[in-house]
């Protein structure tokens, strides 16, 4: 505390002790209708959000000012004489809890780093130390999360609209699915770099990775296809699937450092904007599609044609002004996003998959083929061998096979395709596209 400051208050105080100072002890009456006074008054109390003063407090101040014989530094603060230690914790536990910071490094939360504590026993399980001191212990010794590690950060931003897309999950309010259950929603939301633009926001009910593609392909037919995809190091967006998809559509897949999410910081910001803004407006009691229509009210009317701080613009007037320059999604973006399985079709002509049996041409018993499954689209699942499409799997109905007429086509007929010597003359139907 700097002498200013002391004086300061030292003199406040003096002005409230001011009027008994001197008085004799046979005035009795007198001092305790002056204190009824003090203590029943408003003060504005420098460097304190408290406005009275208790008698015992005021007879402290006057008990020190008399015995140091009107010294006015006796009216000073007192200095803590255990200042730089905390007073909920020893110095010993003080000095395993720095310790153990050290060892865990600034980017563990404070939260985190309170359950690794009390996982190590280096606090017990009542410790009761708040977030807000240990932030105060660990910025006085360096070692706060906020300080600088020395790493060259700097500000970017892609050059032209669809360069490049941040893509992130936000943890969202509970919804009322369709048996009346509470669960949690889960917002995925891509941002444009370069106009701040949301391509697409959407909740739902898990983190899967089959929402992300959803998500993912939703906006590239709604916006055009992204060069590059900037991503965290999530497990969903870590899989060969979704790599597989980016690569064929020709998008360029990028991983921030793990963690270190400061690169994602406008898909962050905006997750931030949708907490302050738009969930405080939601009531109780909505479904997932209820929730999925105020967002986008919420997006149409309140975020994509309002002016951006950093850019000036609103993002869809950004986002539109070199629209020329966008790749469009292929006509067949469906094909893209299917889940790419092997299977052998069995003797009966069945393949199996996720416990559920389906049946494939009978030209097909026998070999190793390729299966595109659509998870968004129960049971469309497209069957290739050797890149041809041979149509889709039909689901095994027994009932029926006891009925219909069996293929004449054996595995020993001799062979009459031009194409493919190994299948017979019927021409498979084709439906879509192996990549």
């Amino acid at each position: 505390m700097s002498t200013r400051k002391q004086e300061r208050i030292a003199i406040f105080r003096y002005g409230v002790i001011a009027p008994l100072v001197g008085l004799k002890k046979s005035g009795y009456g007198q001092t305790e209708a002056l204190i009824r006074q003090i203590i029943r008054r408003e003060w504005a109390i420098p460097g304190s959000p408290r406005s009275y003063i208790s008698r015992s407090v005021v007879m402290e101040w006057l008990k020190r000012y008399e015995e140091s014989d009107g010294d006015l530094k006796s009216l000073y603060p007192k200095v803590r004489i255990d200042k730089g230690r905390l007073r909920s914790m020893d110095q010993e536990t003080e000095q395993a809890v720095l310790k153990l910071k050290k060892e865990l490094g600034a980017n563990v939360t404070l939260p985190v780093f309170l359950r690794i504590a009390r996982e190590r026993n280096v606090v017990t399980p009542e410790f009761g130390v708040s977030l807000q001191t240990l932030y105060r212990l660990f910025t006085r010794h360096g070692l706060d999360e906020s300080g600088s590690d020395g790493v060259d950060r700097r500000k970017f931003e892609a050059e032209l609209p669809n360069d490049l897309w941040q893509a992130d999950i936000m943890h969202g309010p509970l919804i009322v699915d369709g048996k009346g259950n509470k669960r949690k929603a889960f917002l995925f939301a891509l941002i444009d770099d370069h106009s701040r633009l949301i391509v697409n926001a959407e909740f739902y009910l898990n983190e899967r990775l089959e929402n992300f593609l959803d998500c993912f392909k939703k906006a590239a037919a709604k916006r055009g296809l992204p060069r590059r995809l900037y991503l965290d190091n999530g497990p969903a967006f870590r899989s060969h699937q979704l790599r597989l998809c980016l690569a064929s559509l020709g998008v360029e897949l990028i991983h921030c450092k793990a963690y270190v999410p400061q690169g994602k910081g406008k898909i962050e910001r905006w997750f931030r904007t949708c907490r302050m803004r738009f969930l405080p407006l939601l009531k109780d009691g909505l479904t997932l599609e209820g929730l999925n229509k105020k967002l986008e009210e919420w997006l149409q009317g309140d975020y994509l044609l309002k002016i951006h701080d950093s850019t000036g613009q609103s993002p869809m007037e950004r986002f539109i002004k070199k629209i020329e320059l966008i790749r469009r999604a292929p006509g067949n973006l469906n094909d893209y996003f299917r889940t790419t399985l092997r299977r052998c079709v069995a003797n009966d002509r069945t393949v199996r998959l996720n416990g559920k049996f389906f049946e494939a041409p009978a030209a097909l018993i026998g070999k190793s083929v390729t299966l595109c499954v659509d998870v968004q689209k129960e049971g469309a699942i497209e069957v290739f061998y050797k890149e041809q499409s041979f149509g889709l799997l039909t689901p095994q109905d027994k009932h029926i096979n006891s009925k219909v007429r069996r293929d004449n086509y054996r595995a020993d007929d001799k062979p009459r395709n031009a194409k493919d010597p190994e299948l017979p003359d019927a021409e498979p139907p084709k439906s879509g596209q192996l990549f």
